[in-house]
């Protein structure tokens, strides 16, 4: 069937009826938009889901790292709380002088307590005022004595009114009682201290104790804001970048004291960013556990400011008395000021190696006083003219004395071992007497030059060692010509031949034997074999003999001859017996050469032989340890006064007193008109070929033994009065002799 042909209309027809395909497009783009939105929901979906993790680790971060910071938290308090528990510091033992005890009708020349005063640092004023200060006239002496520690505890600061005439101490007032005193001690020096391997060297002070100026200079130049802020104060580290940006290097500091006390206390110096965040840290929980004055205590007595030689000075109170010997309390506005001045820098503002530097810091400190009002226009003018006032480093105090610390570190070591250094703070209490010391070094520094010019000769060296006749006690000893100086000590370790100065010991001997002064001795030639078996003749020093001499004249010209017939006749070995009951432990010739003093012996064993005959025969060993007390008062040693009796007094007096013909009439008879109305009693010796001088002197107060010679045992030339006789004479003048008194 044929088709039939269709016509343009019916085209025309039939494509509109095709035209609903068109919805099919639009169905299909429905599609992709469902897909586009799904797209982004996923991704919003996705991203909600990764800000929910990262927010939930943030969160458990935050969590893990705030218990790590609360937990090392607890930790750094821990370590506070175990440092601050307990004692904080193991400080090391003080060393003192005596204590000068005061009596009515004492000898004691005006001058000289007065001298005493400024050896431990008084300050001499119209009016005394405040605690180390005093007055004085021709015949009297006002004083307010220091506080201190001693035997029997605490002494309190004393107003006292003293009066002299004729070298002597008439009367002690006590001016805020109007009662007379029977005696009252003066503050001891203090000499050094004594601390173990790798303890810090420092001096305690309670915050009490420090003065107000001080406390108020620290705080103005170190942290105005200390009692305001939490440990750490934000505006002064802003304040500090900003002024080392300004000067392009670091010149101010951020960290406030407790931050300072921090690094002290339990940090390192290194720099780095974690150290500073403990510093903070600790700074916040220190701030927190404990007050501003314990902080600030703390930090008072721990800073950091010098270095004596190989030891640091640590806190305020030792760097008073490192810099300027004399305890924190009685420091003028400049010396605070420059105890200030050197917290910044110890090194650097050294004031014994840059003065200039030093004294450019403490004045502009001054300055700032006095800029806010914590000083008056007066004080002002007064503190910044003043110099820097420094005493030589490594004192402490006006008296150095190596030698003598020398002795009591040995004593130290025999009585206590090293257990000493495991106690802290002892107070340990010598016989070092300031102004016998003194007048021994000048005495030395003195003399030796001028033998030496009037000898044309050069080389000498001397010893000197000087005791109290009650009770052996060693009041001064120097150990060479440079007194200063901490090496070899001949007064200890110098073994030198005695010569005549062992004479004494035989005329001793023969008093107990019934001898008396008037026994005579031959003055003839004698031949006797000595300890080499060599044929030995004795000869006087002027080469004479007199046939026969009474016992006196022959100690007191320290004739030869009659003293080996003397011996001979007592038997070597009761003279040696005396010898070791006097104290000389170890007698190394036992043959008739050592009547004339060819045995070998230091000037303290030679002065502890002299020390018991001085005493009226009773022996005392000598010593520098007087006591020993406890940081809590109490007593852990003290020295015996109890002698033991070896020699009748009877026979050690006539002794004496022919030891006093020799200062009168004999070797040593200089003395007569050197120190007219004065009685000394007295020994010289010399040895072969003039190599040792040695002199032995006694008078109320002291014994005093002084050798000279050379340390390579060449001839000195000098005679016993020629040499050491003359270091002796001028000791005593320095010294104001106390006439002996001879029954």
């Amino acid at each position: 069937m044929a088709k039939r042909p269709v016509s343009d209309d019916t085209k025309k027809t039939v494509n509109k009826r095709k035209t609903p395909a068109k919805p099919a497009a639009k169905k299909t783009t429905k599609k992709s938009t469902a897909k586009k939105t799904t797209k982004r929901k996923t991704k919003k979906a996705t991203s909600r889901t990764w800000t929910r993790s990262i927010a939930i680790f943030l969160f458990k971060f935050s969590l893990a790292f705030s218990a790590l910071f609360v937990l090392y938290g607890m930790y750094l308090d821990s370590k506070i709380q175990t440092r601050f528990s307990g004692p904080i510091w193991k400080t090391p033992a003080q060393i003192y002088a005596r204590s000068l005890e005061l009596k009515p009708g004492m000898f004691l020349p005006h001058d000289k307590l007065v001298e005493e005063l400024v050896l431990l640092n008084y300050l001499k004023v119209a009016k005394p005022r405040t605690a180390g200060q005093f007055s004085i006239s021709a015949t009297k002496v006002e004083l307010l004595r220091r506080s201190f520690t001693y035997l029997d505890g605490t002494e309190p600061n004393k107003a006292l009114f003293l009066t002299f005439a004729d070298n002597r101490l008439v009367s002690i007032r006590d001016q805020n009682t109007g009662k007379y005193l029977n005696s009252v001690n003066l503050d001891p020096m203090l000499l050094d201290t004594l601390q173990a391997p790798n303890q810090e060297d420092r001096i305690l002070v309670e915050l009490q104790d420090y003065p107000q100026l001080l406390i108020d200079t620290l705080l103005l130049v170190e942290d105005r804001n200390f009692y305001h802020h939490n440990g750490v104060s934000p505006l002064a580290i802003i304040r500090a970048a900003f002024a080392n940006m300004n000067a392009g290097r670091t010149v101010q500091g951020g960290s406030t004291l407790t931050q300072q006390l921090v690094k002290n206390f339990f940090l390192t110096r290194q720099r780095s960013y974690w150290r500073k965040f403990n510093e903070a840290y600790m700074a916040i929980l220190i701030n927190y556990r404990l007050s501003k004055d314990v902080v600030l205590s703390g930090y008072l007595n721990e800073v950091y400011l010098g270095q004596n030689y190989s030891d640091g000075v640590y806190g305020f109170g030792l760097a008073s008395y490192f810099y300027f010997g004399r305890p924190v309390p009685e420091l003028s506005i400049d010396q605070m000021a420059f105890l200030v001045a050197v917290v910044k820098g110890p090194s650097f503002y050294d004031p014994w190696r840059y003065p200039e530097r030093a004294l450019e810091r403490r004045d502009m400190i001054i300055r700032l006083l006095s800029k806010n009002g914590k000083i008056s226009t007066a004080e002002y003018r007064a503190a910044i003219t003043r110099p820097l006032g420094i005493i030589p480093r490594g004192h402490m105090s006006t008296t150095k004395a190596p030698a003598f610390l020398s002795l009591l570190r040995r004593e130290l070591k025999s009585t206590f071992g090293d257990a000493l250094y495991d106690q802290s703070g002892l107070k340990i209490f010598t016989s070092l007497d300031p102004l016998a010391q003194r007048a021994a070094e000048t005495a030395i520094t003195t003399s030796l030059p001028r033998l030496e010019k009037a000898r044309h000769i050069s080389g000498l060296e001397t010893a000197m060692v000087v005791t109290d006749r009650q009770y052996g006690r060693v009041t001064a000893i120097v150990g060479g010509r440079n007194t200063q100086y901490a090496g070899f000590n001949r007064a200890l370790d110098a073994s030198r031949s005695i010569g005549s100065v062992v004479k004494p010991a035989i005329y001793l001997t023969a008093f107990e034997k019934g001898y008396d002064l008037n026994s005579p001795l031959e003055d003839k030639p004698l031949r006797l074999n000595n300890q080499y078996g060599n044929n030995w003749q004795p000869k006087n020093y002027d080469r004479k003999y007199r046939g026969e001499v009474p016992l006196y004249q022959a100690l007191m010209q320290s004739l030869n001859v009659p003293t080996v017939n003397l011996g001979m006749a007592l038997g070597v070995d009761n003279v040696i017996k005396s010898l070791k009951r006097l104290g000389v432990e170890k007698v190394d010739n036992h043959y008739p050469s050592m009547l004339l003093g060819a045995l070998n012996m230091s000037p303290f064993q030679v002065s502890q032989m002299y020390q018991t005959i001085a005493t009226a025969g009773e022996y005392h060993k000598l010593t520098s340890l007087v006591a020993v007390v406890d940081e809590d008062g109490d007593l852990v040693y003290q020295q015996s006064l109890k002698g033991q009796r070896r020699f009748d007094r009877k026979d050690t007096d006539l002794t004496i007193y022919n030891m006093t013909l020799v200062a009168k009439k004999g070797t040593a008879r200089r003395l007569s008109w050197q120190f007219p109305g004065i009685n000394f009693a007295g020994k010289t010796g010399s040895t072969d070929k003039l190599r040792d001088s040695w002199f032995v002197g006694l008078d109320n107060r002291d014994v005093v033994t002084v050798w000279v010679g050379r340390d390579d045992n060449k001839t000195s030339t000098l005679t016993g009065s020629s040499g050491a006789l003359t270091v002796f004479g001028d000791y005593m003048k320095l010294r104001s002799a106390d006439s002996l008194v001879v029954d």
